[in-house]
């Protein structure tokens, strides 16, 4: 379903993807790997159609996202490195108006979510007095809450706890289980099923 060929891609006068392809089907992870300034952030962003290739291009179900990105961002569900909150709303209006935006929510779904990623105590605080794991754990609510068969995930452990990064692998675990793709940048290891995932190694020699 994802299908990623041929990118290049420069940043001023670095070279940062150098004609990087992968493909991933349903049910499938792959997780980028690589040191700091390796291209990760860049790759993902690119695949969101946020940034456009020099060279190459990324189809989604067969077609060229260029041609169909209303109907690719419908599937699409992203998170930066620093979770798209508004301070001054709690975490349960940040959900209402972003995911708003994509379809009708009900509050109940929301406060199910929340729960989910273990952010209901402080779900009613605004977003600026919160911790930044408190934080990550109200984007992944709203991961769970876009309903998307691709995840595109840049760092989803950072600043979080052990229990926290063990949400991260479980959730991961539940997508592909349910016959999602997850693309997902990481520094810390996840403990998923072996033929599940693909690791691909970015700024390698």
């Amino acid at each position: 379903m994802l299908n990623v060929q041929g990118l290049h891609l420069w940043r001023g006068d670095r070279h940062v993807l150098k004609g990087l392809s992968f493909a991933a089907t349903p049910g499938q992870c792959v997780l980028l790997t690589g040191r700091n300034g390796a291209g990760k952030t860049t790759l993902l962003r690119t695949i969101a159609g946020l940034l456009d290739p020099e060279e190459g291009q990324v189809s989604w179900r067969g077609a060229p996202i260029r041609g169909q990105r209303a109907e690719f961002h419908a599937e699409l569900a992203y998170l930066g490195h620093e979770p798209a909150l508004k301070g001054d709303l709690s975490a349960q209006e940040n959900l209402e108006f972003s995911v708003g935006i994509r379809r009708r929510v009900a509050r109940a779904e929301i406060d199910a979510a929340l729960a989910r990623t273990g952010a209901t105590t402080f779900a009613d605080r605004p977003a600026r007095t919160l911790s930044a794991g408190q934080r990550r754990r109200i984007a992944l609510a709203g991961v769970l809450l876009a309903h998307a068969s691709l995840w595109l995930l840049d760092e989803p452990s950072t600043n979080l706890d052990a229990d926290g990064q063990e949400l991260v692998a479980e959730l991961i675990r539940e997508q592909i289980s349910h016959e999602g793709i997850v693309v997902a940048a990481v520094h810390h290891p996840l403990t998923l099923a072996a033929g599940s995932v693909t690791a691909l190694e970015l700024g390698a020699s």
